[in-house]
């Protein structure tokens, strides 16, 4: 059975609309891709908690954990990631990298630009076009949609 890791990750805007992505660092699982600020969890931490303690450690910031945009679980060869999206804001405190990773501000209609893990990239292609992290399908959707008007 392939190793589980789940994992907390955060959707964090600056005033100009703006994802901050950091790269992974060498040495790392996946080194050199770009992703979300976020860690994993460690046995009995809830992603939130996770989320707080990872983005502290990381960026040297306190952060207010929001809403949850999405969760995605990805099976590579070795294991099974699962990630919870989180919408973020800073709290307190100035975002700099503590553990030398390089990170970006990029506009959500770029991300694509940047060479992300296959988890992420679904989750980058739907922020690219805007669209929520909740996918709704069917009639349901359509009756969603006629109410809303149209876009």
């Amino acid at each position: 059975m392939p190793l589980v890791i789940e994992v907390a990750a955060a959707l964090i805007r600056d005033t100009a609309g703006r994802y901050l992505i950091t790269q992974r660092r060498r040495g790392s699982h996946l080194e050199g891709l770009w992703e979300f600020p976020g860690g994993k969890q460690e046995v009995g931490e809830s992603p939130e908690a996770c989320l707080k303690r990872e983005l502290a450690e990381e960026l040297s910031a306190s952060f207010a954990v929001g809403e949850k945009f999405t969760t995605i679980r990805w099976e590579y060869p070795d294991r099974t990631v699962i990630l919870h999206f989180f919408r973020c804001r800073l709290e307190s405190g100035a975002i700099e990298p503590r553990e030398s990773q390089t990170m970006a501000w990029v506009a959500a209609d770029r991300l694509g630009e940047f060479d992300f893990p296959p988890a992420d990239r679904e989750l980058v292609a739907r922020l690219c076009a805007g669209r929520r992290g909740v996918r709704t399908r069917g009639a349901g959707a359509a009756r969603r949609r006629a109410r809303r008007g149209p876009a």
